[in-house]
């Protein structure tokens, strides 16, 4: 069945003899035992619900993954996910990594007996380097936020499985429209739902997309202890946008690619950081494991005040953090999402007062040529 059909039909619901073409809400907190030692095989909505569990259908099958779990946000997900790791356990992660994430890693697992060492994954040589014996796992971003550096999930994987460390990939830029880490060696997929897969800046979501059995009964395990589920109605908001996830991804993807070339015949633009774009150091792996280039956009501006000026002058492209909706958003890492970082270190990952963000929505694209080109203008 092709992809976009399964964004539609990608799931089966169990409970369903109305007719009904949409899940219903299941907006239930418990449900009834038909007798002692029976279930319904729903029991309490913090260890499954009925529509949360058809969105969870989806998500696998989408992912090529046997067992998804849909988290209450991405934040969520990630916390759970690191529960799986123990005090002394080394884990090794791309350096360019979302703002909320570093923060994650170095304020809460630091803390609790974790370690890290960060680098550009595409570097296989300096990552084997990296390697003990208390290494865990890698962990990657690809393309990353918000440099958008490209790793070779295969290559990866390849070392990952020759050192028994699990490989756990954020997929949340390209989603499975256009990559699918499981099938390219990953052991768990990350997604922040709140952003593509939503698709409409309407509701926060997070999961973890497994294709191994082992890791699944532990991570279910933790998702009960821990209880950061989704909630139902947020879970069909979910299904909702997940039916359009195909045909907004392409044009976003069309638009960014347009717009990424505008920004690169701009006189004010110095750098434009898109893997669509040929020069992208990253451009001939995307196309060995991608379908697609999705619609994150980064450049670099020749000033600070260029840059603010930008982002106090757009009226149709929205100044906002959060990404992957049908608004086009434009954000400053400096300040937002990766304000919790470092300031040296941002500066030397290249986050500095000169660099914005785009997530490429779904408006007419010379509107937003249009609305640049104003904002651009002295």
């Amino acid at each position: 069945m092709d992809f976009t059909t399964r964004c539609i039909h990608g799931a089966i619901d169990k409970t369903q003899v109305t007719g009904a073409v949409t899940i219903p809400i299941y907006q239930a907190a418990t449900f009834a035992h038909p007798g002692v030692g029976q279930s319904t095989g729903y029991d309490y909505s913090r260890l499954q619900n009925p529509t949360r569990e058809h969105l969870e259908k989806i998500i696998a099958n989408l992912e090529d993954g046997i067992d998804a779990i849909a988290f209450s946000t991405g934040m969520a997900a990630e916390t759970a996910l690191m529960e799986l790791f123990s005090i002394g356990d080394h884990i090794i992660a791309s350096e360019d990594l979302y703002g909320g994430t570093i923060r994650l890693f170095e304020h809460i697992n630091k803390k609790n007996g974790l370690t890290f060492d960060y680098l550009d994954t595409s570097d296989l040589t300096k990552l084997r380097s990296l390697i003990r014996k208390e290494t865990k796992a890698i962990y990657l971003e690809t393309p990353t936020n918000p440099m958008m550096q490209v790793t070779d999930i295969q290559a990866v994987s390849k070392i990952a499985k020759e050192n028994n460390l699990l490989l756990i990939v954020d997929n949340t830029f390209l989603t499975p429209y256009y990559q699918r880490p499981l099938t390219l060696g990953a052991d768990i997929v990350i997604h922040s739902g709140t952003k593509y897969l939503s698709g409409h800046n309407d509701t926060l979501s997070g999961f973890l997309v497994t294709n191994r059995a082992d890791l699944s009964e532990q991570l279910r395990f933790i998702y009960k202890t821990t209880g950061a589920c989704l909630s139902p109605f947020d879970s069909w908001l979910m299904i909702r946008g997940i039916k359009t996830l195909a045909v907004r991804m392409d044009r976003q993807s069309q638009n960014a690619l347009e717009l990424a070339q505008f920004l690169e015949g701009h006189a004010k633009v110095k750098k434009v950081f898109y893997i669509g774009l040929k020069d992208h150091p990253g451009y001939e792996t995307s196309i060995r494991q991608t379908t697609g280039f999705g619609s994150m956009i980064s450049f670099e501006v020749d000033s600070e005040a260029t840059a603010k000026q930008i982002l106090e002058r757009v009226s149709v492209i929205l100044f906002a953090e959060s990404l992957g909706g049908t608004e086009t958003l434009i954000t400053y890492p400096m300040i937002q999402t990766h304000a919790d970082v470092p300031m040296e270190e941002r500066i030397a990952r290249g986050i500095n007062g000169c660099l914005l963000r785009m997530s490429v929505g779904l408006e007419n694209v010379q509107d937003l040529i249009q609305d640049l080109n104003n904002a651009f203008a002295v």
